[in-house]
């Protein structure tokens, strides 16, 4: 069977993770080029991960006809010129989150998904790992009864440097953006609807840019979620997904990247459980499905109608805590 292949958008620091490690640990499916403004850089990258072919050029990467896939690990703000080229040159897209510059965007970058008959994932990677999977299987299966409160966080020191994208506004940097939307995707998850209410509010860093949000959202099943990120100097990293029914709770630390540490505890009928799930990490579960949905012209769990809420979600956050 030929191998699926992709063609990587930049060499960037995710890349290899996200990637090209999951992608070395299959035979269906290869890197085939990368690019990158700078060649000289795109050429070392290319010989450090044995990728076969090296551009200085990102809209010749998605019109070339060695790549059947593209991964867009770029800024959010070059999201939808090139994801959009992509699609519209039959190319299946895996994209980095957050998926775009906001809601408007997401839109644009799903209709070209549609048109174009191309599967286009957001790189939600957590979602495709069997630990949420189990949590999720506990909240909606009522093994703690009715759920009433949710509290979601990610947090991580992100410090500024020349150049750092998570600090220029323009390029779709911030908290929310690039860490706190990972709890409230678990958020809207779990619950299954589109928040009816929120209250937002943010701390903007020195470079304009929200260094700290705090956002309550209420559904329209009188589920309370708080989703709280931070990326200011001194902040622990964490992560965690806490959710409490009118029987019981759960509680999931480590929940953006288990496969570096988790714990699950699970408070159900009167007893305290723990888990954990060894195996493949979240990488290697969303190259997985991305590759059964190019395969079989399937539905992503992660992709453009959940992108396109989530981004409605982050405007409406932004827009009431006065960012941007």
């Amino acid at each position: 069977m030929t191998p699926l292949r992709f063609g990587c958008l930049g060499a960037a620091r995710i890349a290899p993770k996200a990637l090209i490690e999951p992608v070395s640990r299959r035979d269906d499916v290869i890197v085939a080029m990368v690019a990158a403004r700078d060649l000289d850089k795109a050429k070392a990258f290319a010989s450090e991960h044995n990728i076969e072919h090296a551009n200085a050029d990102y809209q010749a990467l998605v019109r070339s006809d060695l790549v059947d896939a593209v991964y867009c690990p770029l800024p959010p703000s070059a999201h939808l010129e090139l994801v959009c080229l992509a699609l519209e040159n039959g190319k299946h897209v895996l994209c980095e989150k957050p998926f775009a510059m906001n809601a408007l965007e997401a839109r644009e970058m799903a209709e070209a998904a549609r048109q174009n008959g191309r599967v286009l994932m957001e790189a939600f990677h957590y979602r495709y790992h069997p630990a949420f999977e189990f949590i999720l299987e506990v909240v909606r299966a009522g093994k703690i009864g009715q759920l009433r409160e949710i509290h979601g966080v990610f947090d991580a020191e992100i410090p500024y440097r020349e150049g750092e994208l998570r600090h220029v506004s323009e390029l779709g940097g911030g908290a929310l953006m690039d860490l706190g939307c990972y709890p409230l995707h678990m958020v809207r998850t779990l619950v299954g609807e589109e928040p009816a209410e929120i209250i937002a509010t943010a701390k903007i860093s020195s470079t304009g840019v929200d260094e700290t949000v705090k956002a309550r959202l209420s559904f329209p099943s009188d589920v309370e979620a708080l989703v709280e990120t931070t990326m200011a100097m001194g902040a622990e990293r964490r992560s965690f997904i806490y959710c409490k029914g009118n029987d019981g709770e759960v509680h999931f630390s480590g929940c953006v990247g288990p496969q570096f540490g988790h714990e699950i505890r699970l408070q159900s009928g009167g007893k305290e459980t723990v888990h954990t799930f060894d195996g493949p990490g979240t990488y290697d579960h969303q190259l997985t499905a991305f590759i059964e949905a190019v395969e079989n012209d399937g539905p992503v769990l992660t992709g453009p109608d959940d992108a396109i809420a989530n981004m409605d979600a982050i405007d409406r956050i932004y827009r009431l805590a006065g960012v941007k």
